[in-house]
């Protein structure tokens, strides 16, 4: 099953950005004298995802003007309440269509290799419903938390419970089927509606990247993100 359905998640009001966020979309931040969003862009049309969605909300115009450039991405107004990521991905399936889809969060910079590429390699859609993309927790740049997941020796995940830490951070990229989202009644909400009744059926996998990755969602992070490139020119 090949998988050529991408859905970049920028609907966000990047409140945690603080004033840089008053008049521009979290996305449109400058990091290394580009917008933040192209470098999720990048990894979509590195992949060579054929269909890309982008959902957009707070300034959606600004967005929508600068990935005009891009044949293969289509912009989806959410307008009135934020959807969160579910919703969000639920909204955008008539673009989307029915089969697995990647979503890749745009507040991230990832160096070395391509996440989805790593993804589209080690998809099993006999044996997963959805396959996330891990950080070593240690590792996760301008992450503020104690970590989200364990793997198996099976790559299976799960949650860090009522543990103080867990071994890995979600870093923003998966793949993961949508049949599922037909059950679930409202509106917005968060992936994580999804994640747990695929976790419950142990049909949740991981795959770790073990190369660079920024959280860029706080002005902290916008020079990590920058000094980590810079190593990679």
């Amino acid at each position: 099953m090949s998988i050529n359905a991408a859905l970049i998640f920028a609907a966000g009001f990047g409140t945690r950005m603080g004033a840089l966020t008053q008049t521009t979309p979290k996305p449109m931040i400058p990091v290394a004298g580009r917008p933040l969003i192209d470098y999720a862009v990048d990894l979509v049309m590195d992949a060579k995802i054929e269909n890309t969605v982008v959902n957009l909300h707070y300034f959606p115009e600004q967005l929508e003007t600068h990935l005009a450039q891009y044949e293969n991405i289509t912009t989806l107004r959410e307008d009135g309440e934020i959807l969160e990521t579910g919703g969000g991905l639920k909204n955008a399936l008539p673009l989307l269509g029915n089969d697995p889809v990647i979503t890749l969060n745009s507040d991230a910079v990832w160096t070395g290799d391509n996440p989805i590429s790593a993804l589209l390699d080690h998809w099993n859609p006999d044996d997963m419903d959805a396959l996330l993309v891990l950080i070593p927790t240690q590792h996760a740049q301008e992450h503020r938390g104690a970590g989200d997941f364990n793997l198996d020796k099976k790559a299976r995940l799960s949650r860090r419970g009522d543990a103080p830490s867990a071994d890995y951070v979600y870093a923003g990229a998966q793949i993961i089927k949508t049949d599922l989202l037909a059950d679930i009644s409202e509106t917005s909400f968060s992936l994580n509606a999804l994640w747990d009744q695929m976790l419950a059926l142990g049909r949740v996998s991981g795959v770790v990247h073990h190369r660079g990755w920024v959280d860029v969602g706080r002005p902290e992070g916008i020079a990590v993100a920058e000094a980590e490139l810079a190593k990679h020119v």
